[in-house]
């Protein structure tokens, strides 16, 4: 392993959650505001900020990776940028998932209104339960046979 590779690896800000092109996602950043009086210096607050819309492009791999996200607030739409493994960023969380065919969503900059929707696709926050999942079978302990296939 090269020194690059070993300088990505501490910079990875842990688990990320999946998300791709076209889901909505809610955006948690930590915001720090310094307030200054003349020369007094209050001490610095930090709050979270919520940025939640439609994310229409990635860009980059592993450490370097940003993500865009687009909404509309009041009439305007407003697009930001956002490093993946920022300290930065408090969470992501997938609101909803869009069906998209194209890897970038620009094209979305010139609709308005509804023009502007993604249809959406099946979406659970709860893991999908795996039909073909292997099933425990007792088996006695006497001379009797255990039963070879298990139906549900």
């Amino acid at each position: 392993m090269n020194l690059l590779e070993r300088l990505e690896q501490s910079l990875a800000h842990g688990t990320v959650p999946f998300f791709e092109i076209g889901d909505t996602v809610r955006v948690k950043v930590r915001v720090v505001e310094e307030r200054q009086y003349g020369k007094k210096k209050e001490e610095a607050k930090e709050r979270i900020q919520v940025f939640e819309g439609l994310v229409i492009a990635r860009k980059g791999r592993k450490v370097c990776e940003n993500f865009t996200v687009r909404k509309i607030s009041f009439g305007v739409g407003v697009e930001r940028i956002f490093p993946l493994h920022s300290p930065n960023l408090a969470g992501i969380e997938v609101i909803r998932k869009g069906q998209v065919r194209r890897a970038k969503l620009y094209y979305l900059r010139d609709k308005k209104g509804k023009a502007a929707k993604v249809s959406e696709r099946e979406f659970s926050r709860t893991p999908k339960t795996v039909k073909n999942a292997a099933v425990a079978v007792d088996v006695p302990e006497s001379g009797e046979s255990a039963p070879t296939e298990v139906s549900e």
